[in-house]
């Protein structure tokens, strides 16, 4: 089968996308597109048996009835650069295939992620793992500071690196603020997975910038289905089975205070029924980092 070529993805291909001070994302190569989707899901070999209405429908279908496997047939690579704490978040999503610079082989670069002033903010009073939305106190002076730390450690590691010590346990003084890159390939299915998780609201902002440029390049080469991811997980809510039965009683008109709009109604009985969840939460949930 002749390889599917996607213009909009072409222009992507080794143009690298700024991310944070010094990191980029650069997709390196692709393989398939919405046309490699349909053509395994039919089980079809020839190309432009259906209309673009029917792919677009079938695809959509696939995704909101959650049939994966068509889109593990789409591969995209990337070349990216990261601070390592955002490589240390990454990397919890192992269904990807990664290959990593080494310390133990290379001089790692005086290259260190200096957050934004408004990036300091302080720590969330309700979630453990998220900061707030308020900028903290001396914020100007901690960045300074982290920028000053930075260079006396890189100094450190050059000269142990001078008097001969290993680059593999030098290294191991350098913050986790220092710049790593990387290779990553991953299919279509887990990246939007990865996606889906790292775009949210909730997810470390260093993390998320990487995620959206991610994004940029998925919606490049396979469209419609990242339309349908759009449409029926990113923008989607799930419902348990108490708020399903909550839905199904407002809709019968079985609810007290219906003198209020529906919505606010349906608002109301979610936020109780999340806030009743995380409640009964776990002290330390396993979440991502």
């Amino acid at each position: 089968m002749a390889r599917i070529i996607v213009p909009e993805a072409e222009e992507l291909v080794d143009q690298e996308i700024k991310v944070l001070d010094k990191g980029f994302v650069r997709m390196v190569d692709y393989l398939g597109g919405d046309q490699r989707i349909v053509q395994a899901a039919r089980v079809s070999y020839g190309g432009g048996t259906k209309s673009f209405r029917q792919d677009r429908g079938l695809i959509h279908y696939l995704i909101r009835n959650e049939h994966t496997s068509p889109f593990e047939q789409v591969v995209l690579t990337f070349h990216c650069k990261m601070p390592v704490f955002v490589a240390r978040q990454w990397v919890r999503h192992r269904t990807a295939r990664l290959n990593e610079i080494s310390g133990r082989y290379s001089v790692m670069r005086d290259e260190f992620y200096v957050p934004e002033t408004g990036q300091m903010r302080g720590q969330s009073t309700d979630n453990k793992q998220a900061r707030s939305d308020e900028v903290v106190d001396g914020a100007s002076g901690m960045v300074k500071q982290m920028i000053d730390d930075q260079a006396v450690l890189y100094s450190h590691y050059e000269q142990m690196l001078e008097a001969g010590l290993a680059r593999e346990i030098a290294r191991a003084n350098l913050p986790l603020s220092l710049y790593t890159e990387w290779y990553w390939q991953c299919d279509l299915h887990n990246l939007f997975h990865f996606l889906a998780l790292r775009m949210d609201a909730h997810a470390q902002y260093e993390i998320r910038v990487y995620a959206e440029a991610m994004a940029k390049c998925a919606q490049a080469v396979a469209p419609i289905a990242y339309e349908a991811f759009e449409e029926h997980r990113l923008g989607a809510v799930k419902l348990s089975r108490s708020e399903c039965a909550a839905l199904v009683r407002m809709i019968d008109g079985r609810e007290p205070g219906l003198e209020e709009r529906p919505q606010a109604i349906f608002e109301k009985k979610l936020a109780t029924m999340r806030a009743l969840e995380v409640a009964e939460a776990p002290e330390e949930p396993a979440l991502p980092q």
